[in-house]
């Protein structure tokens, strides 16, 4: 069996998926490239996406820019900017599977509500979701309900009463203690 990399070109990949603000500040940043050794080369990364993207209509779907020999496919919801990014030789449409299924796991496990206030109360689960979709820049899952399953799972307290957890956590609570009861 061949071994495949990123570099082949046959893995699907990412170099970054931001959340900034509506001033250009990071809500929630994960860089997967070498593109941008240091801080300060990532800061004027987001900064020049944020400054090119500012003036744009990407309110209602998904739109795409050029910047620095990178894909940059980016969305705004409210007070947030999604930004996907990747090489120029990636598919677009990758691209924005990738920022879609981000943004509409985000949207269910913040319950429709999505905004800066309510993402950085919930930034454990934002970066969860950023682990379910990408691993070192692979694509992994693009599929919003499996993200959020996943990530709803992760964040579950089974000691919680089942009033206080969401749909897919009571499920997952109810499949835990009848996969006990059943192996009793």
């Amino acid at each position: 069996m061949a071994n495949f990399s990123v570099a082949d070109g046959f893995c699907p990949s990412v170099k970054n998926i931001l959340v900034l603000d509506s001033e250009g500040k990071r809500v929630a940043v994960r860089y997967y490239s070498d593109d941008w050794p240091t801080n300060g080369a990532k800061f004027a990364f987001e900064k020049s996406v944020f400054i090119k993207t500012l003036k744009t209509n990407a309110r209602m779907e998904a739109d795409i820019a050029l910047l620095d020999n990178n894909i940059v496919i980016y969305k705004f919801v409210q007070d947030l900017h999604f930004f996907v990014t990747g090489s120029i030789e990636e598919n677009e449409l990758l691209l924005c599977s990738v920022l879609q299924g981000f943004f509409d796991a985000v949207t269910l496990l913040l319950r429709n509500n999505v905004d800066k206030r309510e993402a950085l109360e919930n930034l454990d689960l934002i970066f969860l979701c950023l682990d379910e979709i990408v691993d070192r820049g692979i694509v992994l899952e693009t599929d919003a309900s499996v993200i959020a399953g996943k990530v709803a799972v992760h964040n579950m307290d089974g000691d919680s009463p089942l009033a206080e957890q969401t749909l897919s956590q009571a499920l997952a609570t109810a499949r835990e203690h009848l996969t006990r009861s059943l192996l009793k």
